[in-house]
Order: structure tokens, then sequence, then C-alpha cells
């Protein structure tokens, strides 16, 4: 499984061959490409410059915030910051094994320390 954060769908928009590489490897081999539906509120635009970035979305699925919107406001309290999103997708990326592509490594890194789960992510900076 992949875990994409803004970072990522706006490296995806920008054409970034290095990340459109990762998400057509992981298509190819079947994994699960997830975003967290708050990432998609924070990027989604409905531009025509979007484009790439709706083909994109069209391999992936969505990790809805209503499931765990207590622990992400948990895990905010936890790690002292107010970013939900950035919540959601460290509370989404520590679920199971995966690749984390992100373009905020260290913030990521600490809530995913404050997460206290079993699993952690191999984060990629994107």
């Amino acid at each position: 499984m992949i875990v994409l954060d803004a970072g990522a769908l706006i490296a995806l928009e920008r054409n970034d061959r290095p990340m459109w590489a990762a998400l057509k490897l992981s298509a190819l081999a079947t994994e699960d490409i997830v975003v967290p539906t708050t990432v998609l509120a924070q990027v989604w635009r409905n531009r025509p410059s979007q484009a790439l970035l709706s083909r994109a979305l069209a391999h992936c699925t969505f990790a809805s915030f209503d499931d765990v919107a207590r622990a992400a406001g948990e895990l905010c309290g936890h790690a002292k910051t107010t970013d939900i999103c950035d919540a959601h997708v460290a509370w989404v990326a520590t679920e199971r094994d995966c690749i984390l592509y992100t373009s905020d490594v260290a913030d990521m890194k600490r809530l995913i320390e404050a997460c206290r789960r079993r699993r952690r992510p191999i984060i990629v900076r994107c």
C-alpha cells in the first residue's frame, strides 16, 4: 500500500516524473494507492490545470475521515499540532505496512511517532 499526502498530489499535478513512476509501479503491482479524503479536499479545486491529477486519482482509493476523526483529533493533541489533515495522513499510514509519499517529512515523522502504533511507514520525500 502507498499513501499520498498533499505534496504527492501536487507533484502528480505538476507532472513530477518520479512521483508518476511510483504511482504507475504501484498500480501495475495492484497495490492499494490511498489518498485520505482530507488531503483530497486540501488540494482539489476542479480546475482544467488539474487534468493530470484527475487522471492519477482514478487509480486511488480514498480513506474516509469519518471513522478516524476522534483519533486524528487526539493525535493532534499528542503531537501538539492543529493540522488535522496531516494527522489523518499519519493515522492512515500507520494502519498497515505502507510507503508514505510526503513533502513534509519532519512533521510526518513527529505525527507518526505520536501515533504510538506498531506500524511505521517508509517515508519518501516527494
